[in-house]
């Protein structure tokens, strides 16, 4: 299946940035939606469950129509790459997540988890010798510091099991962006949004109902922006907003950009969740979480700047060598062989 790759049209480019925000603005939303039904007395694995439950049966239709057109001989091929992604990057990551957000802050919970990023440049460096040049090294330091800014070291206390809930979290992170950027994949990015999440969301239905996955639902009214509201609105927009959307969006921005600059890119959920959360949970962003949120953009932009410059290099040692070059050769070689 062949992908346009971010820096080979300027259109593309724009399109998986576009679809990069997108996903990460309704991915943002997601422990917004999930804390107000876990302080309701919803369990992690209830919330989780549902969301990819009910985001997989909305997507069925138009995921049914992409497979029509696959070959069978590129989904027998993809029945490995779905399970690997519907248990590790949607379920197992959630899970984490979602235990982590019970501990922690949205903002403090995604930050520790987007520190899967620097995971995902070392598979590109170990497994496809993309070797991060110096402005990549500059970028991922200024979000790392970006990152330390948004955690605001000069606040509370902490919890050290949330803190590690968040980082099995970003280890699920960086297992989605580099099998959802994989440009050889033979599953559409909607087929393999719809299949993972239905694999993540059988997972956790067996789990829970053998008793292995604490699972518990609330009619209790939910709190969002100061309002009692029905439980039906947060797992609504979990399951359509932040399920359907944000996971379908986020693969096709992934095949379109690379692992490494959609996962750089996917930082900006950070910043949406911060702002999402500060809007109706009341968790406002302190002057270091502000300040931090600069640091991380500028992080991205290098990052994004050197995508760039390392495209037009390649295509310039593609490049044909120009005619007086050819002619010279020619000549030196006709003379050789007279």
């Amino acid at each position: 299946m062949s992908i346009t790759r971010f820096g080979d049209d300027g259109r593309p480019g724009v399109l998986g940035i576009g679809l990069a925000l997108l996903s990460a603005l309704t991915f943002g939303t997601a422990g917004t939606f999930g804390g107000s039904l876990m302080a309701a007395g919803w369990t992690p694995g209830a919330v989780v469950t549902l969301r990819i439950g009910i985001a997989a049966l909305v997507l069925t239709i138009p995921a049914l129509v992409a497979l029509r057109r696959m070959e069978r001989r590129a989904l027998r091929r993809g029945i490995g790459e779905v399970l690997a992604f519907g248990l590790v990057a949607i379920a197992i990551a959630q899970l984490t997540f979602f235990n982590a957000v019970k501990r922690l802050d949205v903002g403090v919970a995604l930050l520790l988890e987007y520190g899967g990023i620097l995971l995902v440049v070392g598979w590109m460096w170990l497994r496809h010798k993309q070797r991060p040049r110096r402005l990549t090294v500059i970028g991922g330091v200024a979000a790392l510091a970006g990152l330390a800014l948004v955690l605001d070291p000069a606040g509370g206390r902490l919890d050290l099991v949330g803190v590690l809930w968040a980082s099995l979290a970003g280890v699920c992170l960086a297992v989605y962006f580099t099998m959802a950027g994989r440009a050889e994949s033979a599953v559409p990015p909607l087929v393999l949004a719809w299949a993972g999440m239905a694999v993540g969301a059988i997972a956790l239905g067996v789990a829970a109902a053998a008793g292995v996955l604490p699972f518990r639902t609330s009619g209790a009214p939910v709190t969002l922006l100061d309002m009692h509201v029905s439980w039906v609105v947060p797992v609504g927009g979990l399951a359509l907003v932040a399920g359907a959307f944000a996971y379908a969006s986020g693969i096709a921005a992934s095949r379109v950009l690379g692992a490494k600059v959609a996962s750089f890119a996917g930082l900006t959920e950070v910043l949406f969740a911060v702002l999402i959360a500060w809007a109706l949970l009341g968790q406002s962003p302190g002057p270091w979480q502000l300040t931090g949120g600069l640091v991380v953009l500028l992080g991205i932009a290098l990052v994004r700047a050197d995508e760039q410059q390392g495209d037009r290099l390649a295509d310039q040692s593609e490049a044909p060598a120009p005619a007086a070059s050819v002619s010279a050769e020619n000549a030196v070689s006709a003379a050789a062989a007279s």
